[in-house]
């Protein structure tokens, strides 16, 4: 089943944004276990609005984030979604462009049935004449058996 949209749902004391995928997770004696095709469509589904959001409205990206996820961007460790809000929204630039050239997804668990998602780019800067090339790897943690959320966050631009 391909799913083609997203939508909201309450946590308690904050919402994030999730995406239904019935008929994707598969139950098999307690554990969630998805085929590589689910695994590379939930990851492609995921990049997909991330990026949509962080270019177009970068304050809700923070709604993928729960208070225990943590961002490693360009080395600095930051824990909690207040804090990597205020890291995202503090970005010393307004819009951007992500161009995405490959992403990579694999099941991290199959008993609970994460995925790591490997995204590999190009980011333009508004007013900027060469764009910068960047990595981003996502763990995504299933909340129930509808919906994720990013875990861990690492981040790196290119140099060279």
């Amino acid at each position: 089943m391909v799913v083609s949209h997203f939508m909201s749902k309450a946590i308690p004391c904050f919402h994030i944004l999730v995406w239904p995928i019935w008929g994707v997770l598969k139950e098999e004696r307690n554990s969630i276990k998805m085929d590589q095709e689910q695994v590379e469509m939930v990851g492609r589904m995921f990049v997909d609005r991330y990026y949509q959001l962080f270019d177009n409205d970068r304050a809700s990206v923070s709604l993928f984030y729960q208070p225990n996820s943590m961002l490693n961007f360009e080395g600095q460790k930051i824990l909690g979604v207040d804090n990597i809000s205020s890291k995202l929204n503090q970005l010393p630039f307004e819009k951007c462009r992500h161009d995405i050239s490959t992403v990579d997804s694999q099941p991290s668990s199959t008993s609970t049935g994460s995925i790591v998602v490997f995204v590999s780019g190009s980011l333009q800067l508004v007013g900027e004449e060469h764009s910068l090339r960047f990595n981003q790897m996502f763990h995504l943690v299933p909340i129930g058996q509808e919906s994720f959320f990013v875990q861990n966050d690492i981040f790196r631009l290119n140099y060279g």
